[in-house]
């Protein structure tokens, strides 16, 4: 048989039947095979459509081949409670996607692609991500570099109200001692 499709199908069916028949004298010529002729007729037969079946060309998956992912609940219901936000893999509520769908090998990216949704899907449930930003508001967090900058400006304000306070006082010296010179009484 050769590697080529130009051949015609004439050629390629005896082609087919010949190396059917060279398989079936094969397999007859094994001493430890014992076959009666239906036998025989059977397994040349199987031998035929095999070697028939791979002489043709594999078929080509269409593009409807590619199965199109169908989401286990609506967008509007995925988002309908603020506590929970319902996967569209397994329709199960999470507080947070992230994971489940790590869990599922996809990232958010592909997760969103592949149920067709807004790039500004969110990941986590609303209420979830109130209630961690509560907390963290709570015990002060990300406050660090704001009252390390109000602590500076503090410290910045006393030194100029004492710089001010002393160029006061020097200046109402000064006043004093130009009033006396010139003997001009306040």
């Amino acid at each position: 048989m050769t590697d080529t499709f130009s051949e015609s199908g004439a050629d390629a069916h005896a082609d087919a039947t010949a190396l059917a028949a060279e398989l079936t004298a094969a397999w007859l010529s094994n001493p430890h095979t014992r076959a009666g002729s239906a036998d025989v007729l059977a397994f040349l037969t199987s031998m035929h459509e095999a070697v028939s079946a791979l002489s043709r060309p594999a078929p080509v998956p269409s593009a409807e081949s590619v199965p199109e992912h169908v989401p286990a609940v609506s967008v509007r219901k995925s988002l309908a409670d603020p506590k929970r936000i319902i996967s569209m893999i397994d329709g199960r509520p999470y507080a947070s996607l992230k994971r489940h769908i790590a869990d599922n090998g996809l990232t958010p990216a592909e997760y969103r692609k592949r149920f067709s949704l807004k790039s500004d899907y969110p990941m986590v449930a609303p209420g979830y991500s109130e209630g961690r930003r509560a907390i963290a508001k709570q015990l002060g967090l990300g406050r660090k570099a704001i009252a390390a900058v109000e602590g500076v400006g503090g410290a910045i304000e006393d030194v100029a109200e004492e710089v001010v306070s002393k160029a006061e006082k020097a200046g109402k010296a000064a006043l004093s001692a130009a009033r006396k010179t010139l003997g001009i009484r306040s």
